[in-house]
């Protein structure tokens, strides 16, 4: 029996600087395609965006114009979802609605008139509140209360979702890492990486830069940052008047093999992340043979095991330069190298969509007969 899916995605996998989330949705539903699910997946525009089908999950950009920036694919998205929703949801057996900044949720299940759930893998609305000023905690706490079933990436995530409403089953289902981390042969590299979106208050680039300008002179390497964001242009102008130029390089935006690749040309992986959602990338740099130093926080103590990495209290700068420091030169790398590989091996993308069809299905039983008769042997609309 086929399961038509419409997963309203939020991000392009192949936007330029799409984040970890975007990975995952991928990851999964191309798997689920294989297994005979119908998937069709709504992200924002962004400039050079196209409907296409890509390991046979289809994608559907929507929005309004080119989506040239974060607000107008943001704004594009929120305006257009609930009528491209409506156009195919005949089509859907089940919603899926991924959680994104800046409010978490859109409350889906109110509107989309078919068994809906939702993916958790970001639950900081409290942060960007106080980043804008507004009041988006509120909105994330009133639409967490409408689903009756969520995935949470998580088990804090899952904890922080039941604190917000009691009565919401939660199944917790991680990432997975990438095939392609396992090319390269791990050795012992020699420049710190840091990889991610350019972004100062969420994956703490400004923590890092203060860090590296107390450490530097102790170690002979630079640092090598690789991604791109709304924040890059301030982080070259913070590295200016750093005058840190000579010891930093920037490398752009990594994907597929480069990005692994330059994971395990490093000597070490740095994630100064006041927030993560799961730590991808602490992830893929321990399959690829590279110890990861991060600040002690929900979601990243979960992926950085005692042996294959280090965790510093969380936000003291001090103690981060002190640790790059003295890890650099740590005999005992290539044995970290190791057990990372062993831990991460553990993080199987097959398994974890196995987990994440058998929830689809539950979702469906649960949620009532409109859900558990919809299946059925095929047919698609609006694509």
């Amino acid at each position: 029996m086929t399961m038509r899916v419409l997963h309203l995605g939020f991000e392009d996998p192949r936007m330029p600087g799409a984040g970890g989330g975007s990975v995952r949705t991928h990851e999964i539903n191309s798997r689920l395609a294989a297994k005979g699910f119908d998937v069709t997946v709504l992200t924002t525009r962004y400039p050079g965006w196209e409907a296409r089908v890509q390991d046979r999950v289809r994608y559907i950009p929507i929005g309004i114009g080119t989506g040239k920036n974060r607000l107008t694919r943001l704004l594009g998205y929120v305006v257009r979802l609930p009528w491209e929703v409506r156009k195919r949801r005949s089509a859907a057996d089940l919603v899926v609605e991924d959680f994104f900044a800046p409010f978490a949720t859109m409350a889906a299940p109110l509107w989309t008139r078919r068994p809906t759930i939702g993916i958790v893998q970001w639950l900081h609305a409290r942060d960007k509140a106080r980043q804008y000023k507004l009041p988006l905690h509120w909105v994330e706490r009133w639409g967490v209360r409408k689903h009756r079933r969520l995935i949470s990436v998580s088990q804090g995530i899952a904890d922080n979702l039941r604190a917000y409403n009691p009565n919401v089953h939660v199944d917790v289902i991680g990432n997975g890492v990438d095939p392609a981390a396992w090319k390269p042969e791990p050795k012992l590299g020699r420049d710190i990486l840091f990889l991610g979106r350019l972004e100062f208050g969420h994956k703490g680039l400004d923590l890092l830069l203060e860090a590296w300008a107390q450490c530097s002179e102790r170690i002979d390497a630079n640092l090598l940052i690789a991604g791109t964001g709304h924040d890059e242009a301030k982080l070259r102008e913070a590295i200016r008047k750093s005058g840190l130029e000579g010891r930093i390089r920037m490398l752009g935006w990594l994907s597929g093999d480069r990005k692994f690749q330059a994971l395990s040309d490093a000597r070490l992986v740095v994630v100064p992340s006041r927030h993560e959602t799961f730590g991808l990338v602490a992830i893929d740099a321990l399959a690829t043979g590279t110890p990861v130093i991060a600040f002690d926080i929900p979601c990243l103590r979960d992926v950085v095991p005692r042996g294959a990495g280090w965790l510093v209290d969380a936000f003291d700068i001090n103690a981060f330069a002190d640790e790059m420091a003295l890890r650099y030169v740590d005999p005992g790398l290539r044995t970290a190298a190791l057990t990372g590989r062993e831990f991460a091996a553990g993080y199987n993308w097959d398994a974890l969509a196995d987990l994440q069809a058998k929830s689809y299905r539950d979702s469906l039983m649960a949620l009532g007969p409109a859900g558990s008769e919809a299946m059925h042997s095929g047919g698609r609309e609006g694509a």
